[in-house]
């Protein structure tokens, strides 16, 4: 992706010239227009939502997996699951989700080894679907919506009898329900359907409009418009403050800035080598970041190229888009943590912020660990759930970056994330495997870079060795009222270990707390 270094008003002027809605878009509090506005939107991750949504998903995991404490928590056969099996028309219909009350559908992963059959998509208890999908696959949506929303994977075959793998992210909002629904062509033929419906969900009372296809097609130009944003970021002009010179080890490069009720909005960090530096950061005095350089960047070990909307990394610099607001004063510090004297330098580029009671600072916690054994026992009641991070505090969860060493001799990710909000027992977000999460499907995975995230790294076909996962989020982010929770299974084809290191990047409260490693 080329970058473009335009004011964020010019970028937001664009948006609104692109949008044709037909109608009383005042009228509700979300639209397709407002969410389309929203997913390249900044600055509405610094504050907690005004509407308090919650952020779930529903997906095909194996449904033998009901309780920490009943066997079959581990249970792998993820592509097997859905929610129950209707007869409409005469037709068998899957359902996959089933969604009461207003609310917008963010996400749609899925992949299987064939496509043929019918999804639909039932809005508002429809008797007829508004959507007719005539395949196992979003490439055959009944709208040309352009790539920067409607991503396939690197194994992805166009043919119907060919692999599928697509990430969907064209915001599908509702007013009181949403059900969607695959047709087998033979319901008696065991094929493999993975995939995840990521969702909000508003309290009641919330005014939505719902999607039709009349209006998407209206608003065409719009979704070009905020594809070719995600795929070519702008960045927002702000005033410069700079710091710059030669680290001998152990010590500190620290750009530190003041001001009433700022942000940064865009911070760049240029050095020849990410590897020999930590990055903290304080805001009014809090330390809110602190992670290895390569892993804030979104790259991990060996500092890989990263190409998305929310983090750039190339050869010399880095570039961070997450805004960091502050009420009075910011501390931005590079430690050397190598044996040799480095160069670098840190710009940090701000400007004003709207403050109130529901804005956030913005948090980066790592946390690592080695030797984490990988079972392909699936059907154990001895395997592991090992926590990739929890928050205490209220939030928004924004992205993270897996990287690993797999000392494993092939496949170590067919364990699900778990994901549970504010102390719930079952989680939210109930996954089919690790390169699911992170918006591919298949392994072995090839290394590849969309806007929201992408694998930066796979060293070898076999999966041996060095690898990285980065996701980020947009309308697919979680906000947390009390804590946060998110756990990895540690499933894979043949017993070895890993060593994890997991990077959480999140906006939340400055007394927010994580059990980070660093």
């Amino acid at each position: 992706m080329k970058n473009k270094v335009i004011i964020l008003s010019i970028c937001a002027s664009i948006l609104a010239c692109a949008c044709n809605t037909d109608n009383n878009d005042t009228a509700y509090d979300v639209t397709l227009s407002s969410l389309l506005d929203e997913m390249v939107d900044r600055e509405k991750l610094t504050s907690y939502p005004a509407i308090e949504y919650k952020a779930g998903q529903v997906s095909s995991y194996d449904r033998r997996t009901v309780s920490k404490d009943e066997p079959g928590w581990w249970a792998n056969d993820d592509g097997a699951g859905y929610e129950r099996l209707d007869t409409i028309a005469g037709r068998y219909e899957k359902v996959m989700c089933d969604l009461n009350g207003a609310g917008v559908v963010t996400r749609i992963w899925m992949t299987t080894k064939e496509k043929y059959g019918t999804m639909r998509i039932y809005l508002d208890g429809a008797k007829n679907p508004q959507i007719i999908i005539p395949a196992y696959d979003m490439k055959r949506f009944p709208l040309d919506v352009p790539d920067g929303l409607s991503l396939t994977h690197t194994h992805y075959q166009r043919e119907m009898g060919g692999v599928g793998g697509n990430s969907f992210f064209l915001p599908i909002p509702f007013a009181n329900s949403c059900k969607i629904t695959f047709e087998e062509p033979d319901i008696t033929k065991k094929i493999p359907r993975y995939y995840h419906i990521g969702y909000r969900l508003y309290p009641q009372g919330t005014s939505v409009k719902t999607f039709t296809i009349k209006e998407a097609k209206s608003l065409l130009d719009k979704m070009v418009a905020v594809s070719n944003e995600l795929l070519n970021p702008s960045e927002e002009s702000g005033i410069p403050s700079i710091v710059e010179g030669t680290i001998k080890p152990a010590k500190s490069l620290t750009l530190n800035i003041s001001g009433d009720n700022q942000k940064i909005s865009k911070l760049i960090i240029k050095t020849s080598d990410p590897e020999d530096f930590m990055i903290t950061a304080n805001f009014d005095g809090v330390r809110t970041v602190s992670a290895p350089l390569a892993h804030f960047a979104g790259a991990g070990i060996g500092a890989p190229k990263v190409d998305g909307w929310w983090l750039k990394k190339d050869a010399d610099s880095i570039i961070v888009r997450f805004p960091m607001p502050f009420k009075e004063t910011a501390e931005i510090s590079l430690v050397n943590i190598s044996a040799k004297d480095v160069e670098a330098s840190i710009l940090a580029e701000t400007n004003d912020c709207k403050w109130s009671e529901r804005t956030l600072y913005f948090h980066t916690s790592f946390r690592s660990e080695d030797a984490i054994p990988v079972s392909p026992e699936y059907d154990s009641d001895d395997n592991l759930d090992w926590n990739f991070m929890t928050i205490t505090g209220r939030g928004v969860y924004v992205g993270d970056l897996l990287s690993l060493n797999n000392h494993a001799i092939d496949w170590y990710g067919e364990g699900d994330e778990k994901i549970y909000v504010d102390g719930e027992k079952f989680p939210s977000f109930m996954g089919t495997g690790t390169e699911d999460y992170y918006n591919c499907s298949w392994a072995p995975v090839i290394p590849f870079l969309t806007p929201y995230g992408g694998a930066p790294r796979a060293d070898e076909e076999s999966s041996h060795g060095l690898n990285a996962f980065l996701r980020t989020r947009n309308l697919d982010n979680i906000p947390f009222a009390k804590s946060l929770t998110f756990d990895i299974e540690m499933l894979s084809w043949h017993h070895g270990t890993v060593d994890y290191n997991a990077t959480s990047f999140w906006y939340g409260d400055l007394n927010s707390v994580t059990n980070a490693t660093l």
